[in-house]
């Protein structure tokens, strides 16, 4: 459905209507179908309006941040982490304790990710390789497919996702 606010060359106030194309609005306004709700005359026009973009469900209005912000500041390059008291979600406000744990979460990904080496797509073949003794065992990061991981799992080679998504620095803003 389109919105259109429409005016009345009487200059009476503007009003909506709703369409189901900008050709159903055209089709309408010849066969002298639409009237301006204040003074019934068929002399109707678009008014200029500003475009209405619906937001994404996952983005949510900013909340305002409460008082009592934790004082710590989160390393660089960390995936973006809520740190106030009062980060926002589909149901609400998280509880302050939950901000603090994942704000922990996140200070922990980060450092395990200094001190590790990013594999790329190449993870599984890599952490492959080190749990077989054809590489030399270290600390890795990278990408792997749902089956990659379940593969490397029946394995026994343990592996975890990431609590937060890796952006690599090149593909940062």
């Amino acid at each position: 459905m389109i919105v259109y606010d429409l005016a009345c060359a009487h200059g009476c106030p503007r009003f909506e209507g709703w369409f189901r194309s900008s050709d159903d609005f055209d089709r309408q306004l010849v066969a002298g179908l639409l009237c301006c709700p204040a003074c019934g005359s068929a002399s109707v026009s678009k008014a200029l309006q500003a475009p209405r973009l619906a937001r994404k469900g996952n983005q949510l209005q900013p909340v305002s941040t409460p008082a009592t912000t934790p004082t710590t500041s989160a390393p660089e390059k960390l995936p973006a982490a809520p740190v106030s008291g009062a980060a926002p979600v589909a149901s609400g406000p998280l509880p302050a304790q939950a901000v603090e744990m994942l704000h922990k979460l996140a200070t922990m990904q980060a450092e395990i990710l200094k001190h590790s080496r990013d594999a790329g797509p190449r993870f599984a073949e890599d952490a492959r390789a080190m749990h077989y003794g054809e590489k030399e065992a270290a600390p890795i990061h990278g990408q792997a497919t749902i089956e990659e991981a379940r593969e490397l799992i029946e394995e026994g080679i343990e592996v975890m996702p990431l609590p937060f998504p890796l952006v690599a620095p090149d593909k940062a803003n």
